[in-house]
C-alpha cells in the first residue's frame, strides 16, 4: 500500500502553448482512489502524437490549460477504493486515460484498467496500450483485414505503424509501408515493401507494386495526401484515416484540419463505389455507450497484451526518460527521427 507518508505525487503540467521546455513538474499529496476507483503507482507513461498536438493548442477536444498530460500508462495498483476488486491491488495494469497519464500516481475506475501478463515489462507494455488498440481496432474491426489481401501503411515505422505491420503480417497480409530510407532494412527484415515517403512518387510506386490497388490503406498524415490514400483503394478496399500529422503547425482553428478529413472520409464513404472511409478516434465509440465501450476496450487491449507476451509481436521502445526530463524526451518524439515510441519513467 502506498501512503503520502512514504511518497510524494509528481506531475508534468501542461500551463499552455508551450515549447516542450515549457512544460512545468509540479508535488503535492497523492490522492485517494474512492468507491469503485484504484490508485496506480505509475511505472511507464508514453508521449503520442496527441500530446504533440496538446502542447500547440491542437488536439481537438484537449481541456482547458492548464492540465496533465499522458494519454496512456502502466503501473502497479498501490491501493483500491471501497467497491473495486480487491484482486487487483499489486497487479500490474494498463489504462488509457486521454490526459493525466504523466504523473507518479493516478486514480483511476477499476473498470478501466487491464491486467498486463506475467513476463511483459512496464515499458514494453506501455508501448502497446494506445498504438496497440489502435492498430488492433483499425485492422479488426474497421478495415476487416483478411489474410492474402494487400494493404498500405503510412508511417510504417512509428508506433502505431510498426504494430499495424506486425499484426498485419501475423494475419498472412502484404504490407507495403511508407518510412524514410533510414528504416527500411528492418522494415524489409519483416517482410514490409518500404516506399520512400521523401524521395519517391507514393502513388506511382504502390501503383506499380499492387497495379490493382490495395485493400485498406492506414493514413495518419492527412492533408492533401488522403486523397491519393483513397485513389489507390481497390474496389472493396477501406480507408482508415486516423490523423493529420502534415496540419500539426497549421494556423487557424484547431478544428478545421479535422472537419475538413472528416468531410471527406464521410463523403467517400457515401459513394456507391463499393469502397469505404472512415477517420478513426479511439474514443468515438463511447458516445454509443459507456459500458460497451469500456469492454471493447478491455477486451482489445488483452489481445494485444497476449499476443506481445507470445511474441507474436514486439513492441519498440524508442528510449526511457525520467518525468524530469520531459523537454528533451518531447523533443526526441517530435523529431521523427526514432522507431517506436518514447516513454516516460516516473
Amino acid at each position: 500500500m502506498v501512503t503520502t507518508a512514504q511518497h510524494q505525487l509528481t506531475e508534468i503540467v501542461l500551463p499552455g502553448k508551450v515549447e516542450p521546455e515549457g512544460l512545468q513538474l509540479r508535488h503535492g499529496r497523492i490522492p485517494t482512489p474512492g468507491p469503485g476507483q484504484v490508485l496506480v503507482a505509475v511505472e511507464a507513461a508514453g508521449i503520442s502524437f496527441a500530446e504533440q498536438q496538446m502542447r500547440r493548442g491542437r488536439y481537438f477536444d484537449q481541456p482547458a490549460f492548464p492540465f496533465v498530460p499522458g494519454y496512456d500508462l502502466v503501473g502497479r495498483v498501490a491501493a483500491v477504493g471501497q467497491g473495486a476488486p480487491r484482486a487487483l491491488e499489486g497487479q500490474r495494469v494498463a489504462a488509457l486515460t486521454k490526459t493525466g497519464a504523466w504523473a507518479s500516481h493516478v486514480v483511476l475506475d477499476a473498470e478501466d484498467v487491464a491486467p498486463v501478463p506475467d513476463g511483459v515489462g512496464a515499458a514494453e507494455a506501455e508501448t502497446a496500450v494506445l498504438n496497440g488498440i489502435t492498430a488492433w481496432q483499425m485492422l479488426h474491426r474497421k478495415a476487416r483485414v483478411r489474410s492474402g489481401q494487400t494493404i498500405l501503411v503510412h508511417g510504417a515505422n512509428g508506433g502505431v505503424g510498426s504494430l499495424l505491420v506486425q499484426l498485419a503480417k501475423a494475419r498472412g497480409v502484404r504490407v507495403i509501408g511508407t518510412a524514410s530510407a533510414r528504416h527500411h532494412e528492418a522494415l524489409r527484415a519483416q517482410g514490409v515493401e518500404p516506399v520512400d515517403y521523401r524521395t519517391e512518387d507514393i502513388p506511382a510506386r504502390v501503383r506499380e507494386l499492387a497495379p490493382g490497388g490495395v485493400d485498406a490503406v492506414f493514413d495518419q498524415v492527412g492533408g492533401r495526401g488522403v486523397v491519393d490514400s483513397w485513389r489507390l483503394l481497390a474496389r472493396g478496399g477501406t480507408l482508415v484515416s486516423y490523423g493529420s500529422v502534415t496540419t500539426l503547425d497549421a494556423e487557424g482553428h484547431k478544428m478545421r484540419p479535422i472537419l475538413k478529413l472528416l468531410g471527406r472520409v464521410w463523403r467517400w464513404h457515401a459513394l456507391p463505389n463499393g469502397r469505404r472511409a472512415y477517420f478513426y478516434n479511439v474514443w468515438a465509440g463511447k458516445a454509443f455507450g459507456a459500458e460497451g465501450f469500456r469492454r471493447r476496450l478491455r477486451e482489445d487491449l488483452a489481445h494485444v497484451l497476449d499476443a506481445l507476451a507470445r511474441g507474436e509481436i514486439r513492441a519498440t521502445v524508442a528510449a526511457e526518460f525520467p518525468l524530469t526530463e520531459v523537454a528533451e524526451a518531447m523533443r526526441l518524439a517530435e523529431s521523427r527521427t526514432v522507431a517506436g515510441k518514447v516513454v516516460l519513467v516516473p
